[in-house]
């Protein structure tokens, strides 16, 4: 199971709103096995001053690191495509779609807060989201 950057900030900064919702869905998925890639180690590089402090939190999260395949690279330009069409302004293809891709072409669950670009741009993806 892919785990979100939004989910481990949650329990990272103590979020009000997230904080309760992020823990109980981290802790059922723990025995499923969980796991980033580097698209969204970047997202929560943004968060630490020095790449220890977050090799440090993820270590005790026990997140396996996932490379990212190139299908999912390919399936992500597709996707970004598609936003396009759909008016979005966007330059680049968003992060949000080579975390979906990933999980869709290896076949994982995501576990996000934030599935409204997965939903839209992989509607097959198996998701553990609030509604």
């Amino acid at each position: 199971m892919l785990v979100d950057a939004n989910v481990l900030l949650d329990i990272i900064t103590s979020d009000p709103e997230w904080f309760a919702w992020s823990a109980e869905k981290l802790e059922r998925a723990l025995a499923q096995g969980l796991a980033i890639n580097p698209v969204i180690y970047a997202e929560l590089a943004a968060g630490f001053h020095k790449e220890e402090e977050l090799d440090a939190a993820l270590d005790l999260a026990e997140l396996e690191r996932l490379p990212l395949p190139y299908e999912a690279a390919f399936r992500a330009g597709h996707a970004f495509v598609e936003y396009r069409r759909q008016g979005g302004s966007r330059r680049s293809p968003l992060p949000d779609f080579f975390i979906g891709a990933h999980v869709e072409v290896a076949g994982l669950t995501l576990l996000t807060r934030d599935a409204a670009r997965d939903r839209t741009y992989f509607p097959k993806l198996k998701l553990i989201a609030p509604k």
